[in-house]
């Protein structure tokens, strides 16, 4: 058995024989490092055999394959079905991250709550005893009858057991737990985690299985291990908020089967994960009647609107510089949109320090929230209030003009269904805008034009 050492990008995962202190591949600095690959062909042929890959598969015409209602299966879980783009489909990878304690194994040990007595179900744990996921699925309630436990690291002994069982769903969690013994590296390292992602993927679309992939998450927030491991995967879910809240968004960066901008709002309590069907009240509740420096926005995740409170907090600044901070909306958008609104609607920002909050947990990154963040930076300045039945949608630009946005309908007619009454919106869209009876649009066409506005109510 001889042994092979090769550096590996921990970010595409190129190969190297020596070590490079920049990857030719990605131009990442530093991201090389060394593994101890063993030629053993025997363990090869073993994987390949377990993977169920063919070397004498041949192409197949697209007006052959069939296709049929079953490719994807439902899960009862709303929210998950919402941004899966329908269902679960078979023969797929999905990878979900997150950090820890946010809710991962809790929202899988529902999905085997919901299919455990209809599809045969293996979860795979290489951090928890069989013992120990038993007790956390009897606290859910996951008590389904084709429901396997098994407690494995070993890639190998992982296969055989799927092959012994041949379910049909299986839960590995996590994949940087999971190791291949013809690598000689340590568990959740480049190579490791490329192969046993690779073992589980030709296994998945030879044998029509469906892989949920735990993964762990950096403290940057993004998935740890290659990003290689991001492209072998057909599906890479989010699961994003405060572990001291108890609210839960799942978001699809990757979606080769659906849209990736739907999103999933949960709830955690004491019995797992509820679903929430209406975020917008959601993140509204325990809105502050003292609203200055608070703005609504109706911000669209999919096919659905969403509304939002962002909140600006204005102080004098303490320092030689200005601070500014924002959660939930790009930091650089909001230094840009402070730019305009010194040069453009003389709102004096140059002496304060400028913090921006969307509630609730909620990232906006769309450009039509462009003047719900003016209006609540502008009145936190002056410690103005906004009448508390008003939203604001659409974009600012360079120059302080209002620019027009999508779906502005959709997102009025869900401010109207919470009880709002009017809304400030892009003077050029207010011709042939449909809008609920009792509903008031104020158009305008400057940022200047909008505060002004603001200030009038």
């Amino acid at each position: 058995m001889k042994q092979k050492t090769i550096y590996i990008c921990n970010e595409c995962g190129y190969q190297s024989a020596k070590w490079l202190g920049k990857c030719p591949s990605c131009d990442t600095w530093g991201s090389l490092e060394e593994s101890i690959l063993r030629d053993d062909k025997k363990s090869s042929a073993v994987s390949k055999s377990n993977s169920g890959a063919s070397l004498t598969r041949k192409p197949v015409k697209l007006g052959e394959i069939q296709t049929n209602i079953e490719s994807r299966t439902i899960t009862g879980i709303g929210e998950l079905d919402r941004v899966l783009g329908g269902g679960i489909v078979k023969g797929s990878l999905v990878l979900v991250g997150g950090d820890p304690g946010i809710g991962k194994s809790t929202l899988l040990l529902q999905i085997c709550h919901k299919l455990g007595n209809d599809k045969k179900i293996l979860y795979i744990s290489g951090e928890e005893s069989e013992r120990q996921i038993k007790l956390r699925a009897e606290r859910l309630g996951a008590d389904g009858e084709n429901l396997y436990l098994l407690s494995e690291t070993d890639v190998e002994s992982v296969l055989d057991s799927i092959d012994l069982i041949s379910p049909d769903i299986v839960i590995v969690d996590s994949i940087q737990t999971m190791h291949h013994e013809s690598i000689s590296s340590a568990s959740g390292s480049v190579p490791q985690v490329r192969e046993a992602t690779n073992a589980f993927m030709h296994l998945a679309k030879s044998k029509d299985i469906t892989f949920f992939i735990v993964g762990h998450v950096t403290k940057d927030g993004t998935l740890a291990g290659p990003r290689v491991l991001e492209h072998m995967v057909d599906c890479v879910l989010y699961f994003e908020g405060d572990r001291q809240m108890t609210f839960r968004i799942l978001r699809a960066v990757k979606n080769r089967f659906g849209s990736t901008n739907e999103i999933g709002v949960f709830e955690m309590a004491g019995d797992g994960l509820r679903e929430v069907e209406n975020p917008s009240a959601m993140l509204l509740e325990g809105r502050s009647e003292n609203n200055s420096g608070s703005s609504i926005i109706c911000a669209i995740e999919g096919s659905r609107g969403v509304l939002a409170e962002v909140q600006a907090l204005v102080t004098p600044t303490g320092f030689g510089n200005p601070r500014r901070m924002s959660s939930g909306i790009d930091l650089n958008r909001v230094i840009l949109l402070i730019a305009v609104l010194e040069k453009r609607a003389k709102v004096h920002l140059s002496g304060a320090d400028v913090y921006i909050n969307v509630a609730g947990g909620l990232r906006i990154d769309e450009t039509a929230a462009d003047l719900g963040i003016c209006a609540a930076i502008a009145t936190g300045q002056t410690d103005t209030q906004i009448p508390p039945d008003m939203i604001f949608v659409g974009e600012v630009g360079l120059n302080g003009e209002i620019r027009n946005v999508s779906q502005l309908e959709k997102r009025i007619n869900e401010a109207a269904k919470l009880g709002f009454k009017s809304a400030v919106v892009p003077k050029q869209s207010i011709k042939g805008l449909k809008v609920p009876d009792g509903f008031s649009v104020f158009g305008v066409k400057t940022l200047q034009e909008a505060i002004s506005l603001i200030r009038k109510k």
